[in-house]
């Protein structure tokens, strides 16, 4: 029988979480979900140089945030506790001395010093970089010597000098190095802590993860982890090494091509069923035609083997457009519940709104709904519902080209009172009245409807009109077109 896949995600925490180890970790639980396998959450904080203040927190809420959860891992504590890789230094010193037995690794005394003095040289001749195996064929006696000098060494692999290693991988095939262009790469360090090949291979085996699903910058690391498995005569897992998520120029996607971390996306008003709609997207296709998948429905259809070798293109104007339709599928209490911070920040809402403000800002959202990509852009496309006249950010457009300025006075005028049926005509005869003004004025449609929309709202493009003077009232209506008119007299 197969056995029962189980898959992991091992973030270290020196950083935000990427959108591209977003991208990793959402494929490794989609796959375990369908498989009816195990995921598993493992924290690699060895590098303690390098440890992150918040890190922890940001993978944990970026778990929670977009609906992934883990089956072991911190808090969740399952048979191969614990999760965190400081806490099993033991175990990593233990095999690590095990392979220095068995005669896949050595002990290497080289300082620091000696280690720069050798780099300067290769590089100044020219020469491949890396360890020179000074240490790999010491003497007994040298060794002893070195033992009694107090250096704490480290342990480095023995890297077999001939042969080749290859390693088939789920997407690309079989994958193939030469041996001598490998390192004698350490595995633990002096300071006792592993590398992060040691630690991965022995969590791992250890864990017993079947599959290894990481993105294709980890490609030339596997030969190492290849030969570290056949060292302590494990079998290793499947290798998946998935496309690399690019800009739209091409390169690999940076701070340059806009947000990369998952916080900024939050925070710049994006929803998580957007993002992992979209994330999942990136290298992986269900078929030619479908692209709205809910996490629900990826669980059902991610397919390891519909994953795609070439690399992902971050679109950003594609992320919007799925956050938009995403947007428009939110309930109103859920729509309030996202954007009344942001009409709060903007002071368009009292920090303890009163009802009559919430009932307020109930009217209003659904006149902002459908326009709406991010949700951080709610206060900023119905400002001009607030207050008895509209700041006027376009009022240049309120006198179309070719159209005198007593006669834009004429239409908002006559506007004015066409409109004092409103509520008592229907909507349709009265947007006919209106219509009839291109006659008597001799201009364009456009011509009557784009004044009256910029004295109403301030702006060239806002909702529907009608709706607009319905949540606003006759009363703040007919105060901005006289404001308007006002204003185009001086």
């Amino acid at each position: 029988m197969a056995k029962r896949v189980r898959v992991r995600y091992a973030p270290s925490p020196t950083g935000l979480q990427h959108i591209g180890g977003v991208r990793t970790a959402l494929f490794n639980y989609l796959f375990a979900r369908n498989q009816g396998g195990d995921f598993i959450l493992r924290i690699e904080d060895t590098d303690q140089s390098r440890y992150f203040d918040g890190a922890l927190d940001d993978i944990f809420s970026t778990f929670k945030w977009l609906g992934i959860d883990y089956d072991e891992g911190p808090v969740k504590e399952g048979p191969y506790k614990p999760y965190f890789q400081s806490q099993r230094l033991e175990l990593y010193k233990k095999y690590a001395e095990m392979l220095v037995e068995k005669g896949w690794a050595y002990y290497c005394y080289c300082d620091s010093a000696r280690l720069e003095r050798i780099k300067n040289i290769q590089a100044a001749n020219k020469l491949p970089p890396g360890y020179d195996r000074h240490c790999r064929t010491l003497s007994e006696e040298e060794k002893e010597e070195l033992k009694k000098s107090g250096i704490t060494p480290v342990i480095r692999f023995k890297a077999p000098l001939e042969g080749t290693t290859f390693f088939e991988d789920k997407i690309l095939g079989k994958i193939e190095v030469e041996n001598s262009t490998l390192q004698d790469f350490i595995l633990l360090k002096s300071d006792g802590f592993p590398t992060y090949h040691m630690a991965n291979i022995v969590d791992d085996h250890l864990m017993e993860i079947t599959h290894v699903l990481r993105a294709q910058e980890w490609i030339p690391s596997t030969p190492n982890h290849v030969l570290l498995y056949k060292a302590f005569g494990w079998e290793a897992p499947q290798f998946c090494h998935l496309p690399m998520v690019m800009g739209e120029d091409g390169q690999k996607l940076s701070k340059r091509h806009g947000s990369t971390h998952l916080i900024e996306f939050k925070n710049n008003g994006y929803l998580p069923e957007a993002i992992v709609n979209f994330v999942s997207l990136l290298g992986w296709s269900y078929n030619d035609k479908d692209e709205l998948f809910s996490l629900s429905d990826l669980e059902k259809s991610f397919d390891i083997e519909r994953i795609n070798k070439a690399p992902a293109v971050f679109n950003y104007g594609k992320l919007k457009w799925f956050n938009g339709v995403y947007i428009r599928k939110l309930t109103m209490d859920k729509l309030l519940e996202l954007t009344l911070p942001h009409y709060q920040k903007a002071n368009l809402v009292s920090q303890n709104p009163t009802n009559e403000e919430i009932d307020y800002l109930k009217k209003i959202l659904p006149l902002v709904q459908e326009r709406l990509e991010l949700i951080n852009d709610a206060p900023a496309l119905s400002d001009f519902m607030y207050g008895d006249i509209p700041p006027y950010k376009t009022w240049e457009a309120i006198l179309p080209k070719n159209v005198e300025k007593d006669t834009v006075i004429k239409i908002l005028t006559d506007a004015k009172e066409i409109l004092t049926n409103f509520g008592k005509e229907k909507n349709e005869d009265l947007q006919h009245k209106l219509y009839e003004l291109t006659e008597k004025h001799k201009v364009k449609a456009g011509s009557i409807f784009m004044p009256i929309r910029i004295a109403i709202t301030g702006i060239n493009k806002s909702p529907e009109l009608f709706p607009v003077m319905e949540v606003l009232g006759l009363e703040r209506v007919f105060k901005r077109l006289d404001a308007a008119i006002e204003k185009l007299k001086n």
